[in-house]
């Protein structure tokens, strides 16, 4: 039996919370002079921002470049706005939690004959870019594991899980022959299918947080990230690590704390309102529903940061802030007489621990804030109680700023897919085909981060707000706790565009 850190449970929480505020009352019509001073301070942050933002953009051309018509600040003083009046209207409005409990409604039965083909399709794609990376070409641009790996797997999969649930479950090459090899032992009565380990409780999904800060450590720091043979050993080490924790520590165990791709594919797929039952139906949920019931185990609150941390320095390395540390940096590393390449690496990965760090304390700082409004709840409790809420905005970050990336990049697979090793060879007659770069204007792109980033925002800030009216007494301790995330949420959204305007993509 898996160890998990107890959580308390939605319907729990509910059960409770309604003990102790008696009759419910409606939040709304009594948010009085401390709900304006709480939206004035909002206001405040955010025009401190605007103020600096505008020449941000400006400097780095992205209304030029896109060719907007507005200017970028105005967006940074819509979305402050847009988030402010939502907030608003879920003090009025919401005054109920609605999404504590997912209510799945079944749509239909899935024969299990989908599943174990998505499980081979896996299996075959993940040994072309073992091959591909290996025997092909070692040239980024011509070979399928590159593309395949930055922009598919770590760009495509969370957006459709999004859409389309935890889809990864089937398509996951490690776990699909972990439990062949488990299923094998079974048949062959063997011992060793019934004999499973168990992850220490305290270390929660850490192992997770590791593999994904590595990633984002191999994609954004590493110089040799590009290098086709470098990528596929990697993946095959990756591949055989995890066989080998799911065989010692279960299958479920493993990929829910260990395995970070996992970890990371199932959080946002929580977002999605369509899910799984475990017995092969597929159901649909409220959006968002999914969260609420998320475990959060030690180090689920680091993992979500994580996700927020690394996209940011993403963006942030590009912007001319970082252009002017970066080299004094460098400089400070090359004392220790490493090479220009070492001092550069290490330069970088310091500028990646501060942004994941910076992300840890803007979430810590609001629920401090949050706990001063009541002394029901410790600052680590609370920090485990809204850890569910920034789930949308790591995605938001995430789609905002690899949009680009995955609309024309993600053209290349298919003609990749006709020619893996870079050889010329025209397996599907799709080799001759190129990148389309007009398929979408950057006005367009624009428009669609902004709108990824408000709408991961808003999605957040109702969580907040849902989850605070199932654990505080009443509707007014409930919204007083929110001025302190809607303020957090203000201060993503305004980096968020910020960085936007950084990167001008």
């Amino acid at each position: 039996m898996t160890h998990r850190a107890r959580t308390v449970s939605a319907p729990e929480e509910l059960a409770i919370a309604q003990h102790d505020r008696g009759p419910a009352r409606a939040a709304g019509p009594r948010l009085g002079r401390r709900a304006v001073t709480g939206v004035c301070l909002v206001l405040v942050v955010q025009l401190a921002a605007s103020l600096e933002f505008p020449a941000a953009a400006l400097a780095h051309g992205i209304v030029g470049r896109a060719d907007l018509p507005v200017p970028v600040w105005l967006f940074g003083w819509a979305a402050a706005v847009v988030l402010v009046i939502s907030f608003v209207a879920l003090s009025v409005l919401w005054t109920r939690p609605q999404l504590q409990s997912p209510q799945n409604t079944r749509l239909l039965h899935i024969p299990v004959i989908f599943a174990r083909i998505a499980n081979v399709a896996g299996l075959l794609v993940f040994a072309v870019v073992i091959y591909s990376g290996l025997a092909g070409a070692q040239v980024p641009a011509v070979n399928f594991s590159v593309t395949f790996v930055y922009v598919v797997f770590w760009v495509g999969l969370p957006i459709a899980s999004v859409l389309l649930g935890d889809i990864f479950r089937e398509l996951s090459p490690w776990r699909s022959c972990a439990r062949t090899v488990r299923w094998v032992a079974r048949r062959a009565r063997s011992n060793f299918a019934a004999r499973t380990m168990h992850l220490p409780e305290a270390l929660g999904q850490w192992p997770a947080v590791a593999v994904l800060l590595g990633f984002a450590w191999l994609e954004l720091v590493y110089v040799g990230r590009e290098v086709p043979s470098t990528l596929a050993a990697l993946s095959l080490g990756y591949f055989a690590a995890m066989v080998a924790g799911m065989l010692a520590f279960g299958v479920e165990e493993w990929s829910e704390r260990a395995d970070g791709f996992s970890a990371y594919f199932t959080t946002v797929a929580r977002m999605s309102p369509l899910c799984g039952d475990g017995r092969g139906s597929l159901c649909v949920r409220r959006p968002l529903s999914g969260l609420s019931q998320m475990p959060i185990l030690p180090g689920t609150v680091a993992l979500v940061c994580a996700l927020i941390g690394t996209t940011t320095f993403d963006g942030f390395e590009n912007d001319a802030l970082w252009r002017k540390l970066e080299p004094g940096l460098q400089t400070a590393f090359s004392v220790f007489s490493l090479p220009s390449a070492s001092a550069q690496e290490l330069a970088y990965t310091a500028g990646l621990a501060l942004s994941v760090g910076l992300v840890f304390f803007v979430y810590h700082a609001g629920i401090r804030g949050v706990a001063t409004v009541s002394r029901r709840y410790s600052r680590h409790e609370l920090s485990r109680r809204f850890a569910h809420t920034l789930v949308p905005i790591g995605f938001a970050y995430v789609l905002a700023h690899y949009f680009s990336l995955l609309i024309w990049q993600g053209q290349a697979i298919g003609y990749l897919a006709s020619d893996p090793l870079g050889n010329g060879a025209n397996l599907f007659g799709t080799a001759g085909e190129t990148i389309d770069y007009a398929i979408v204007s950057y006005a367009a792109i624009w428009y669609v981060q902004v709108a990824a980033l408000v709408a991961g925002h808003l999605g957040g800030l109702t969580l907040a707000h849902d989850r605070a009216l199932a654990i505080y007494p009443n509707g007014r301790t409930a919204v007083r706790s929110q001025y302190w995330m809607m303020t957090v949420m203000v201060a993503f959204t305004s980096f968020g565009l910020w960085l936007l305007s950084a990167v001008g993509t």
